[in-house]
């Protein structure tokens, strides 16, 4: 992914008003992000834990999407797998989000969610640079390559449920 500036986050999201996008809270270390390593930037909302942020490319253009996630916890022996990168995490490594959809469906009310990991490091995970809480990632017959073309056809697929 290549590096993005605070103009580009802001005026790329979709499911949220351009008021909403100016105030977000945005990572604070911008210009500190492995970029070479994301296939999307995300990260959590600090002030409102229960809020996170994705923005990435999809078809060509910049795409930014507002979340929230439940703030109930997990016991620490339940396991769940990311529906984006397929990695396992114990207790609340895995949340399901929701996104607004875009448009006059999301005014009135109607949301998509997916399985995601809490921390939306997913592009980490897969290229092994990070570990999820259990301290490794399960194999798999496909090559890394693979795993991120994987990755990112799934979160495009969860974006693309966005407009329809």
């Amino acid at each position: 992914m290549r590096a993005l500036g605070e103009q580009d986050i802001r005026t790329s999201f979709v499911n949220c008003s351009k008021g909403e996008a100016k105030r977000l809270p945005l990572p604070r270390d911008l210009e500190e992000q492995p970029w070479d390593d994301l296939d999307f930037l995300g990260w959590r909302d600090l002030s409102a834990p229960d809020r996170s942020y994705i923005v990435t490319e999809l078809h060509g253009e910049l795409m930014g999407i507002t979340l929230r996630f439940p703030s109930q916890q997990r016991g620490f022996l339940h396991r769940s797998m990311c529906s984006v990168c397929l990695t396992t995490h114990p207790g609340n490594g895995v949340s399901l989000m929701t996104a607004r959809k875009r448009g006059q469906a999301g005014r009135d009310g109607n949301s998509v969610g997916i399985y995601v990991c809490t921390d939306l490091d997913c592009s980490l995970y897969v290229r092994g640079k990070k570990l999820p809480g259990s301290g490794r990632r399960f194999e798999e017959s496909l090559t890394v390559e693979q795993q991120i073309e994987r990755t990112r056809n799934k979160l495009a697929a969860f974006l693309d449920t966005l407009a329809a």
